[in-house]
């Protein structure tokens, strides 16, 4: 997943993501948008026997554990050896997400041409090669914020590129009435992952140094490298894609998917928004953690880890959406998230380590529920020829915001404190929800049915 931020991201993490078809702009669509019996009915069909669902869960467990020691052990080695400020711990977040904006379009038009897992597996190499030159040069006594900068962005390419191609894969490798369930598994992994990597990076930091942790993010993409490669369902390229319009078109058609649609614009905005706010509190979050409450590595990863409530949250996301309704569950995940946003404020006061430990908590809950709903509701509405397209859009759309919210959050960070820029972005994050209560996507009552 590469590295992210100690707080998950924002919304849009699993988005770590969008679609041809308008959702309601017709009757038919809007009966199958509002059909509460499409999803979940499914008792004779599972994943528990398909084999090469468990390769890609495996290997992306093993990697999604490594990344979330990177997630907190890179702007460590930053900040613990390297004594950065702010505002370049702000270029560094920033850097990991700057490709989005620029590559995700066009990465979702190639995804649609080629073999996705080809691409998956040729950007898990790079970014193994990438991140291991960190403890390289350190050892070496060469490193420096240029080598961390160019290794955020180098990875934040190819995790473009794997990002788009993993969301476009799933649903050509598993039939689209297991969206639901196999990105709730992967919602499992990813939450269990960070449980056992926040916890082992804090470890690691602590004992190690900073600079050796992120050598298991190195390791893990290997091992997401070999899961790849054991899948043995034929990939085939879609004969719409091998017949597909010139490039500058379907840049167009992609844009104009989401667009176009009014319950996607929603989500884009509500995502979009939640982290712009995220991002400029993540950039500042382990400074304030590390200097201004003066917790350690270790202390800092044990919140993070066992303030995670995500796999509960992505075991319910499918039952939550169906007893309160798609729109309703979306809309009161994102209030949470912005509510739990505002919580570290307080920990300057009293009780850092508590207050940390339940903004985590709550975020770590909201996340999954809001992902796993959002990502299938895109996912099914989908043609398997658009999905790069889609996907890339969307990401496009949701994460760029990142780099831009990095640098904001640096900068201010710099300039009037961490802690006014973590209530600034806090309330930042809370007004997303505003694009799902009063818009189309509240009054949704579940996923569509799949096609």
């Amino acid at each position: 997943m590469g590295a992210l931020s100690p707080q998950g991201m924002g919304l849009g993490f699993l988005d770590r993501a969008e679609p041809e078809r308008s959702v309601c702009r017709s009757q038919p669509a809007c009966e199958a948008v509002n059909s509460a019996t499409a999803v979940g009915r499914l008792d004779a069909i599972n994943l528990r026997h398909h084999a090469d669902f468990k390769k890609l869960w495996a290997g992306q467990t093993i990697s999604l554990v490594g990344s979330a020691v990177t997630t907190l052990a890179l702007p460590s080695v930053a900040i613990l050896v390297l004594n950065a400020k702010p505002a370049q711990i702000g270029i560094l977040e920033s850097a990991q997400f700057l490709a989005f904006p620029i590559l995700g379009l066009p990465a979702g038009v190639w995804v649609d041409r080629v073999r996705r897992r080809r691409v998956m597996i040729g950007a898990d190499i790079g970014r193994a090669l990438a991140l291991a030159s960190v403890p390289l040069a350190w050892v070496l006594h060469a490193l420096t914020l240029v080598q961390l900068y160019a290794v955020a962005c180098i990875a934040g390419v190819l995790t473009v590129f794997f990002d788009v191609a993993y969301q476009s894969y799933l649903p050509s490798l598993i039939d689209r009435r297991l969206l639901v369930e196999g990105n709730a598994k992967l919602e499992v992994s990813r939450s269990g992952a960070q449980v056992a990597g926040n916890g082992l990076a804090g470890i690691l930091i602590q004992a190690l140094g900073a600079p050796l942790a992120v050598l298991v993010d190195s390791i893990s993409f290997v091992a997401s490298v070999v899961g790849l490669a054991a899948i043995k369902t034929p990939e085939a390229v879609s004969a719409a894609a091998k017949q597909a319009p010139r490039f500058w078109r379907q840049l167009k058609d992609g844009a104009a998917v989401v667009f176009q649609n009014p319950v996607l614009r929603e989500i884009a905005a509500c995502t979009s928004t939640s982290n712009l706010g995220n991002a400029m509190s993540s950039a500042v979050y382990l400074i304030f953690a590390y200097r201004t409450l003066h917790l350690g590595p270790a202390v800092v990863g044990a919140v993070l880890a066992f303030g995670n409530f995500g796999i509960a949250g992505a075991l319910w996301a499918g039952p939550l959406a169906r007893r309160f309704g798609l729109g309703k569950t979306l809309a009161a995940c994102a209030l949470l998230f912005g509510i739990a946003s505002l919580l570290p404020v307080l920990a300057i006061w009293k009780f850092p380590v508590f207050f940390l430990f339940v903004s985590q908590l709550l975020i770590s809950f909201a996340n999954p529920v809001y992902n796993v709903n959002q990502v299938s509701l895109r996912q099914t509405i989908t043609p398997d020829e658009l999905q790069g397209r889609m996907n890339a859009t969307m990401r496009t759309i949701v994460w760029g915001t990142l780099p831009v919210g990095a640098l904001i959050g640096g900068a201010l960070g710099s300039a009037i404190g961490v802690l006014p820029t973590i209530a600034i972005a806090g309330t930042i994050t809370l007004s997303a929800a505003l694009f799902i209560r009063f818009g189309q996507v509240y009054k949704l009552a579940a996923a569509p049915a799949s096609t």
